[in-house]
């Protein structure tokens, strides 16, 4: 057993000693006997986003690295390792790419091979052509596409437009000098020939909107006419005043039906959201001419709001008003219907012709003659100065000549004897045509002074005013202010009241008075009370022998001081010679049953006889005659009227002195009266 293992040991050591020599190969032969690549090829991937992007990845037998020339004109090749690539960007067109591969042996083989890139066109093409929300003339144009490098458009202006060149994300425009349709053409470019393209027709049109001024020489004004209305857009024959534009339009209202008149469709609905007040100019051929401003849904004509105003000037402009807070906006409107003196046949003539202009939508009512008072507390800002206190109520006493909802309300506190309150307009009062202002007043007393001023804002020592009393009590009376001696050339747009100019208020219900319809005529009313101080004819009509003349006051002194009074001469003729005058409208003797008259006597126990008639029907009367107690001064009488028909109307006064004694035309027959007025 020992001898094997010395045996095995042996062994061992003799393998070890073999596996530790050394062998040497020198012999390379083999590498220069090796041959050129072959089998030269390449793979070409062009990435499909028009980048250009190829991967070349070259190919052959025996080959380890490659020269890769592009064949774009860079004459650097790219080095490639055998089983890796290179790559590069290319325009579109057609490369010769030079491939040479080396062996291991450095020989090498040369192949070229072709390389065609061609982009593909822009695909998803989306183009948004819109006009322009601040310009109707004006198209904004914008585009988005795959596979595009940029876009051209052309605007459809001209045949030889040259294009606008714009990119993904931007926005270009244009401006059209007239309305039409125009063809918009948009072309994709994708780097390459391929090119992909939209056409969109954009059509520019003047919208009928509000407000509607009727200059635009391209909006079609269609106005639709029904029923004997007719409007056209004419040139502006009356450019004076407020309205000096070049066109309005005209209606002329002719026969057909009492209804006619004309329709405008806009081109959308009216927002009522904010601004619910309409004005419309309108030049009228007279006074209190009705005017219908109706709106309407015209795929629902049963959904309308309408409001119908009064003309307040003859030929010459005025702004109306047409208030429509009470419109409901859930509804859609989209059409103008205009209908003057709906319920009269029109004929035609210039007594049925109105111009009108500048339809707008505001969201404030004007603050301008007339005032009713009816806008809303808030609307009439009244400055109150030195105790006068201006606000507006509802009307505490609705009867009579006065039964609207608001009113203004003065009281006159301590302060100075001229507190009073103002009121400042939009615009300046207009007094070129009318000079009479007339004003609702509600007195606690008969005889309280109330006076009424005007004055520039901006100059204040521009002013006129008048002052006139009350005649009644408790009662809502018309006075009347006569500014015939107003020079018109100023600017007025303030209104001043002072009630009892000269006297201390006290705050109290004999200081408190209410004043409604504050507005400007051109007429004075024959009506009572009669002071015969309005620059008018009043038309007394003699009989028999009587003779009745407004004529100056020949004493001045007493009670009456007034410039004026009438006149009365009772020559021969019959012993019930005397003088009638007829007023406006009925006395109102639901305000009182008495009548009061100043009287100038040439002696004392002389009679005079005053009578209320219906004009109409004469044997409807009442009178009381009184004696006049005192000679050669002036007096007031009083007429007691207890015992009339009050549901007869009384329009006539008639006087007659010294009934039943022939006149003979003297001194001793020549009498004075003034101030005729319900006690």
């Amino acid at each position: 057993m020992k001898k094997i293992n010395i045996l095995v040991s042996w062994l061992m050591s003799a393998l070890l000693l073999v596996a530790c020599t050394k062998t040497e190969f020198t012999d390379t032969s083999f590498v220069d006997r090796g041959e050129a690549p072959s089998e030269l090829s390449a793979m070409f991937e062009i990435t499909q986003d028009n980048t250009g992007l190829v991967t070349i990845t070259p190919n052959g037998v025996g080959a380890v690295t490659y020269d890769i020339y592009y064949g774009d004109g860079n004459n650097t090749p790219a080095k490639v390792v055998a089983g890796k690539n290179t790559t590069h960007v290319y325009q579109e067109g057609v490369y010769p790419v030079k491939i040479i591969g080396y062996s291991v042996s450095g020989k090498k083989t040369e192949v070229t091979k072709q390389l065609t890139v061609t982009f593909r066109a822009p695909e998803n093409l989306e183009v948004t052509v819109t006009v322009d929300p601040a310009n109707n003339y004006k198209v904004n144009v914008s585009a988005t596409a795959l596979y595009e490098t940029n876009f051209k458009v052309y605007f459809g202006v001209s045949p030889t437009e040259t294009p606008v060149t714009f990119l993904e994300g931007q926005t270009v425009s244009n401006v059209y000098a007239a309305t039409g349709t125009y063809q918009v053409k948009v072309i994709a470019f994708s780097g390459g020939a391929a090119t992909t393209q939209r056409i969109v027709p954009v059509t520019i049109v003047d919208p009928i909107l509000l407000p509607l001024t009727f200059e635009s020489p391209t909006i079609n004004y269609n106005w639709f006419n029904f029923d004997g209305g007719n409007v056209t857009i004419v040139a502006n024959p009356q450019s004076n005043g407020i309205n000096t534009s070049s066109k309005v339009a005209k209606m002329v209202k002719n026969a057909g039906q009492p209804w006619g008149g004309s329709f405008l469709t806009l081109s959308s609905n009216i927002d009522f959201s904010a601004n619910k007040i309409f004005r419309m100019k309108v030049y009228s051929p007279r006074v209190g001419a009705k005017v219908l401003f109706k709106v309407e849904n015209s795929a629902n004509p049963g959904q309308n709001f309408e409001k119908e105003v009064l003309t307040t000037r003859a030929n010459a402009w005025e702004d109306l008003v047409i208030d429509y807070r009470a419109i409901n906006v859930a509804n859609n409107y989209n059409r103008i219907v205009l209908i003057f003196d709906n319920g009269t046949m029109g004929n035609g003539s210039a007594n049925f012709t109105w111009l009108f202009d500048d339809i707008r939508l505001v969201n404030t009512l004007p603050l301008e003659l007339p005032l009713d008072f009816e806008a809303g507390a808030s609307t009439y800002p009244w400055f109150n100065f030195d105790g006068g206190t201006a606000t507006v109520v509802a009307n505490p006493v609705s009867g009579g000549i006065n039964t609207s909802g608001s009113v203004g309300k003065m009281v006159k506190n301590a302060g100075q004897v001229w507190g009073g309150s103002f009121l400042t307009l939009s615009s300046p009062m207009n007094f070129s045509t009318n000079k009479v202002f007339r004003m609702k007043v509600y007195s606690p007393r008969v005889g309280a002074k109330v006076l009424l001023k005007v004055e520039n804002s901006s100059n204040p020592g521009q002013n006129y005013e008048k002052e006139v009393t009350t005649s009644i009590a408790n009662a809502w009376e018309d006075l009347v202010f006569d500014y015939s001696g107003i020079n018109a050339s100023n600017t007025y747009d303030r209104i001043v009241l002072i009630f009892e100019l000269g006297t201390m208020g006290d705050g109290s219900a004999n200081f408190t008075f209410y004043f409604d319809d504050i507005r400007l005529t051109n007429t004075f009313p024959l009506q009572l009370p009669l002071n015969f101080e309005y620059p008018i004819t009043y038309g007394w009509f003699d009989f028999d022998g009587g003779n009745a003349t407004v004529v100056a006051n020949p004493s001045v002194a007493g009670i009456n001081t007034s410039a004026k009074v009438v006149k009365m001469v009772k020559n021969a003729g019959q012993v019930w010679g005397g003088s009638f005058l007829t007023l406006d409208g009925p006395i109102n003797f639901a305000l009182s049953r008495a009548l009061r008259m100043k009287v100038y006597s040439p002696r004392a126990g002389a009679k005079v006889l005053l009578k209320v008639e219906n004009s109409a029907n004469p044997g409807q009367n009442f009178e009381r005659e009184v004696v006049i107690p005192n000679g050669n001064a002036w007096q007031e009488l009083s007429f007691d009227f207890t015992g009339i028909n009050t549901a007869n109307p009384y329009d006539r006064i008639v006087i007659i002195f010294d009934l039943g004694v022939m006149g003979d035309g003297s001194p001793n027959f020549t009498y004075y009266f003034d101030d005729i007025r319900l006690n």
